[in-house]
């Protein structure tokens, strides 16, 4: 049996007006969630960790529900991003597990979504940072949506727990000018461009 009881659900919200420059209406708003779960194979070498994946895939998608409502609802949501923080008697494999479950379960309720989801995952103690990185939903070239939010939990993951993390973004970085693929050239066709 593949438990990943949940032990407590965080959801952050941030909108940033300015970093210096003038001040934007509307703001860019940036979202992430986590859950922090038992971590059902800490402490054990586990060789065939592929059929937890179907286990996380209900997590997922509460969590994606849950950061869509607290984001206002799904118009405008441009990029997303997801990870995990797996704690010390776990191994970063079992972070990776969130990568089918915790992409799909975004792509399901965001509809059409062409581009990878950008992830990252490592393993640490209570209080670790993790640098979620963004991307936008349909042309991974689109550099305005090029971003991060950061999560972190103080008291989580415990050795034997992992948190899950998922993020969205209406909106790209409040001061973009960097170039590169403007939104009004997004074709979405291959996830790229």
């Amino acid at each position: 049996m593949t438990d990943f009881t949940v032990r407590k659900i965080v959801v952050q919200i941030e909108e940033i007006f300015h970093e210096g420059g003038p001040v934007v209406s509307p703001a860019p708003v940036r979202g992430a969630i986590y859950a922090i779960c038992a971590n059902p194979f800490a402490g054990r070498y586990e060789p065939d960790l592929q059929p937890a994946m179907d286990k996380l895939k209900p997590l997922a998608l509460q969590l994606t529900d849950r950061l869509v409502a607290a984001l206002g609802g799904r118009d405008g949501i441009d990029a997303y991003g997801k990870g995990a923080i797996v704690g010390e008697n776990g191994e970063a494999e079992h972070g990776a597990i969130w990568h089918v479950s915790g992409g799909y379960g975004m792509r399901e309720r965001l509809g059409e979504c062409r581009a990878i989801v950008p992830s990252a995952m490592k393993v640490g103690g209570l209080g670790t940072t993790l640098d979620i990185p963004l991307g936008h939903l349909n042309a991974a070239y689109v550099r305005s949506r090029f971003d991060v939010i950061t999560v972190a939990c103080e008291d989580g993951p415990r050795a034997n727990e992992v948190l899950f993390a998922l993020a969205m973004a209406r909106g790209g970085r409040v001061h973009s000018r960097m170039g590169g693929l403007e939104l009004d050239q997004v074709k979405g066709l291959d996830g790229l461009r």
